[in-house]
This record gives structure tokens, sequence and C-alpha cells, in this order.
């Protein structure tokens, strides 16, 4: 398991329902369709428990103004990809479009606007094990806060806020029922 013993890292404990910043400010969120789970498999629709590192955020720059945040922040670009299928070498990796035919991936770039700002978590990156999952991000949630397919997700408003309040180091703790 990931440690995090240094004064100057964050804590920013998830729950189903619920983001806290260790300052105590709380944001409403969803998390996968599944619920949390420590077994996450690809394509089970749960948010892994655990810590998770905040990597870096892409942006979709032609909807939104770039984050101010101290994490590393990249403008998207229509061909970032994500490959999610298990047996490639890529796999749990950012790329660019177009990929052989066959290669299951998500798209990073969406008509919707769940995907206007990602921020990417270090979950099972390092090192990445084959159908351990793959694409868990902290995004936008859809309007009715419906679960994901393994993300979290917090009003646009609410994740550029917490965008504002973290920095390079910081982790998300998602809680298990059996914490």
């Amino acid at each position: 398991m990931l440690e995090h013993n240094s004064p100057d890292m964050q804590k920013i404990m998830v729950q189903e329902k619920s983001l806290k910043l260790p300052g105590g400010k709380t944001f409403k969120c969803a998390v996968g369709r599944a619920g949390i789970r420590l077994d996450k498999v690809e394509g089970d629709g749960a948010t892994p428990a655990g810590l998770m590192p905040l990597r870096h955020v892409f942006y979709r720059a032609d909807r939104v103004t770039k984050p101010n945040t101290q994490l590393p922040v990249c403008a998207m670009h229509e061909a970032d990809a994500w490959v999610d299928q298990p047996d490639h070498p890529k796999y749990n990796m950012h790329t660019r479009l177009p990929l052989p035919n066959g290669v299951s991936h998500e798209r990073m770039w969406r008509e919707s606007p769940l995907y206007d700002v990602v921020v990417v978590l270090g979950y099972n990156d390092d090192p990445v094990v084959a159908n351990k999952g793959s694409a868990v991000f902290m995004h936008i949630a859809r309007d009715n806060y419906g679960g994901s397919a393994g993300c979290i997700t917090l009003s646009l408003n609410d994740l550029l806020w917490v965008l504002k309040e973290v920095k390079l180091g910081d982790f998300l703790y998602v809680e298990s029922e059996t914490d």
C-alpha cells in the first residue's frame, strides 16, 4: 500500500457520496455505479478503495479555462485516449488515436461535458497490473450525480474548487465499507 507520511501532503477523503478536504470543506460527489471495492477489476463499474495520488489534469481548452491548480495541467487534444484493454502493452495509459483496429480504449475528447476537466489518479499505474482496472479519474459529474464507470465525480464548480486547494503529492483516500 502507498505510504504518505510527509506533512506537506494532503489526504482528501472520499466516501460514497462525499469528498472532504483536510480543512473540513465537504463536497457532494459520486463514485462508480457498483460502489467502492477493495478488489477492483476491469469493467466492474466500481471505484477502487485505497490511496491514489493526484497525477495531473487534462482540460478542454475549447470549453473551459485552464484550471487554477498546482498540479501539472495539459490541454486535451481530440486524439487523446486511454487504453482499457488488459492485454495491450499500453493498458491503463494515455495514448493518442488512431490505435490499431480492435484495441479497446476510452476517448478523452467527448461530446458530453463530463471530461471537460479530468484529474488523472494514480491507480494501477506503478506498476500496471492487467485487468486490475484502468482510466480511474476524478471528473465532472452527471447532473443527477449518477454512478460512473469507476471514477470519482463532482460538479464542475466543486472540481475547480478542489483543484485550487491541491498540489502534486496530495492524494485521495477512497474509503471502503470495511474502513
